[in-house]
């Protein structure tokens, strides 16, 4: 941990975090999960991305250490939960990196005429330079990402001004066609557009200042995401109507009408930058989880090394060689593993890291305004996970996995403290008493003669010790 960064990189670290390439490919999941009623799944991810930011800030002030979400559980329920947690969320990031690296090459590939196959090696190209731009630490490659979320948050905000003109009412209907079941679903895969605080905890003591600075942090960056996502939902509905589901590249659609092929383009080239901030923060966070996780012994203890700049390149190494085998499963079978399973995939697991986040907010946490939050979202990211269907069973498979290996690999007992000889203690016998007395009558008496160079105070025959 460096502890250089301030209040402007800071936010833009966070807003890459939770804003990221959902942007780019959310809106239009969503609408093919469950019609305009998906508009109720974003307001319910929304609401309760505040407990989270303001539950995770708190902690993160509290305790600011690499280890994050892992952190904070060990301390609330004790190792073995804190291995499980941390082991969910470094498992996590490989998958979720992948499916944000596939979303921004397709609307590149897209914006070029290009095919699936180009769109696999634009993915690759973003996540390497992401890999490679972390070896240099977030003092210096804060400032390069504090420039791309500037200029993309001035065109995420064109796009809304631009569509808004164009949106119908008629396209809101009919409002709900898949019913209950398909506004649940659409919440499980929008819960990415609000992840990413539980990455910006492992970030926590990369800030000069973790309390003064957290809170503003959290506050600007939860206000700049509800006001894109509200507006880029929206419009992606009213604008595109049941089109809005069925296309891979919305934010391109939603500028069609008064765009040509160049605008189209530039487009395509900030979605890719916006994909590789999200990345960036998010590697940034899982290679220093997985520094904290092998200091803790709960992976292998070679992992807690760190390189120049407190960079942890050995997690940074593992973390590469996950996201390239996804990478290569995703492009084998695009079939099978394609950027909605892996986002699926992404989000149940990051789910699972928020729940036991916030109970450990609820432990932990003196304040009752914030722990109350973090329980009523605690139970509304529980039904997200619940929703995740089949793929629930992968929090249990790796929580089964780190269980077994916080059982075989036990933290050696800490060493004695060695005992420090005591002093005897004075008894304070009735002679004794009278002696500190008389010293005392003494005293009193010389200092309100005037004389406090007198000499000195001979005291009675001291008393031996008992």
């Amino acid at each position: 941990m460096t502890g250089r960064i301030g209040v402007a990189r800071g936010t833009a670290l966070y807003v890459g975090a939770v804003l990221g390439p959902g942007v780019l490919i959310l809106p239009a999941l969503a609408m093919h999960a469950a019609g305009p009623a998906s508009l109720l799944a974003w307001a319910a991810m929304l609401a309760v991305s505040v407990p989270i930011a303001a539950a995770f800030a708190a902690l993160g002030m509290r305790y600011p250490d690499a280890g994050g979400v892992a952190t904070f559980t060990r301390r609330a329920f004790g190792p073995a939960v804190g291995t499980v947690v941390g082991w969910w969320f470094y498992a996590a990031v490989p998958l979720g990196m992948v499916a944000g690296a596939l979303a921004g090459g397709r609307y590149a590939a897209t914006a070029l005429g290009w095919g699936p196959t180009a769109a696999g090696w634009i993915a690759a190209g973003v996540l390497g330079l992401a890999y490679v731009m972390n070896l240099f630490g977030l003092h210096v490659s804060g400032r390069v990402h504090l420039a791309l979320t500037g200029g993309l948050f001035a065109l995420l905000a064109t796009v809304v001004a631009v569509a808004l003109p164009h949106v119908a009412a008629s396209r809101f209907e009919p409002f709900a066609p898949q019913g209950l079941a398909g506004i649940g679903s659409a919440a499980a895969v929008l819960f990415v557009a609000v992840c990413g605080w539980e990455a910006a905890a492992n970030l926590a003591g990369e800030f000069t200042r973790p309390r003064q600075q957290l809170p503003v942090v959290a506050a600007a960056s939860l206000s700049i995401i509800a006001l894109l996502y509200a507006g880029l939902a929206i419009c992606t509905i009213g604008v595109l109507g049941a089109a809005g589901g069925d296309t891979e590249v919305p934010l391109m659609l939603l500028l069609d009408p008064a765009a040509g092929p160049g605008a189209m383009a530039v487009t395509a080239l900030c979605a890719l930058l916006l994909t590789f901030g999200a990345i960036f923060t998010f590697i940034a966070a899982a290679a220093r989880a997985g520094a904290a996780l092998g200091r803790d012994r709960a992976l292998p203890r070679w992992l807690a090394n760190n390189g120049a700049a407190g960079v942890p390149r050995r997690s940074l190494a593992v973390q590469a060689s996950g996201a390239a085998a996804v990478g290569a499963a995703a492009l084998e079978a695009p079939a099978v593993v394609d950027v909605d399973l892996l986002m699926r995939a992404f989000s149940v697991l990051v789910a699972s890291v928020t729940l036991l986040g916030l109970a450990a907010a609820v432990k932990l946490l003196s304040s009752a305004v914030i722990r109350t939050g973090a329980a009523a979202a605690a139970v509304v990211v529980g039904a997200v996970a619940a929703f995740g269907g089949r793929l629930v069973i992968l929090p249990v498979v790796v929580a089964t996995a780190a269980w077994a290996w916080h059982r075989s690999h036990p933290r050696p007992p800490a060493p004695p403290v060695p005992a420090t000889p005591a002093t005897p203690a004075v008894r304070a016998t009735p002679a004794r008493v009278q002696v500190l007395a008389g010293n005392s009558r003494q005293l009193h008496d010389r200092l309100a003669s005037g004389a406090p160079n007198a000499a000195p105070i001979r005291s009675r025959p001291r008393v031996r010790r008992s």
